[in-house]
């Protein structure tokens, strides 16, 4: 999962439990999201990085360089 690019469709940010979708297993499937930096917050359809995987469905995310 880390290192993994995906897209979020559920706002990531301070207090929030945000979403996103990981291309992983030949599909697309949904994982909740919380931002890498404590303070960031990361709009919806913005692309992202897995930086850190707590299975079963929790990310740690960062804006991806595109």
């Amino acid at each position: 999962m880390v290192g993994r690019q995906g897209r979020v469709t559920g706002r990531i940010g301070p207090g929030l439990v945000g979403e996103v979708m990981v291309p992983i297993r030949g599909g697309v499937e949904a994982f909740y999201a919380y931002p890498a930096l404590p303070d960031e917050e990361i709009s919806v359809g913005t692309v992202i990085i897995v930086v850190d995987y707590s299975p079963p469905r929790t990310v740690y995310v960062a804006r991806a360089i595109v």
